[in-house]
């Protein structure tokens, strides 16, 4: 549960219904709320120190992100997915992510590839961590940005903002898992998958490229499989 106290939004760099929106959506993709969780508009009002309105435009903003149920005359909860549905989920974004990396291939800059290559420096170090919850914060913010490098040498607008709302889906069906700590246990194969999407790009071996990130997508179905059972095991 979050912290009630009171929390400060900037109200002169951008209007109320967006930093509550922003807000709310940053403590679903850290997974601060559980899956099923409800979410009372009246106790959000009063922690962000703002009319219902903003509240409930975030919340409706949320819904089509996916990552929110409203239910009438009940109220909203954190979204709900089966295991069918992630499953199917990763399958598509593992096609569209992909896709951009094959593209990436063949329109990359020697500055780009110079970029990613110190990210993904970063997320090698990052391995040597030993504490789970630095690893797994760590991992989160340095993935993305090492995709958003990648999406960057696509040269396509429309391609990149596509993938930053799957991107959004991905880390909140990732981090409403259950699991304390999600992917610090996987980072040494997500670091080896992302070497070998990195040395496609430097090649700029088109269908390398393509098929080493969908494997890479795909392959968190079998990470999130993985820590829930070992999750289950250790509190059961």
């Amino acid at each position: 549960m979050t912290d009630p106290q009171l929390t400060r939004l900037d109200r002169g760099a951008s209007r109320l219904n967006h930093a509550v929106y922003d807000q709310l959506k940053e403590r679903l993709l850290e997974g601060r709320y559980a899956a099923g969780e409800r979410l009372s508009t009246e106790a959000l009002r009063t922690e962000f120190g703002v009319s219902k309105q903003p509240v409930m435009e975030a919340l409706r903003r949320l819904s089509g992100d996916g990552m929110i149920e409203i239910l009438p005359q009940v109220g909203s909860r954190v979204a709900t997915y089966d295991l069918r549905e992630v499953e199917d989920f990763f399958h598509m974004f593992g096609g569209f992510e992909g896709s951009i990396a094959g593209i990436a291939a063949t329109r990359r800059t020697e500055d780009q590839l110079l970029e990613l290559d110190l990210i993904s420096q970063r997320i090698g170090t990052l391995r040597s961590e030993k504490d789970a919850g630095v690893r797994a914060q760590g991992y989160r913010v340095l993935n993305r940005r090492f995709h958003e490098a990648i999406h960057l040498m696509a040269h396509s607008r429309i391609m990149a903002e596509t993938s930053r709302k799957m991107w959004d889906l991905s880390d909140f069906l990732i981090n409403t898992t259950g699991v304390p700590q999600p992917l610090s246990s996987a980072l040494d194969e997500r670091h080896d998958d992302h070497e070998e999407i990195r040395e496609a790009l430097h090649a700029g071996d088109q269908a390398a490229a393509r098929s080493s990130m969908e494997r890479h997508i795909i392959g968190t179905v079998a990470v999130i499989h993985a820590e829930t059972a070992s999750t289950t095991r250790t509190t059961s």
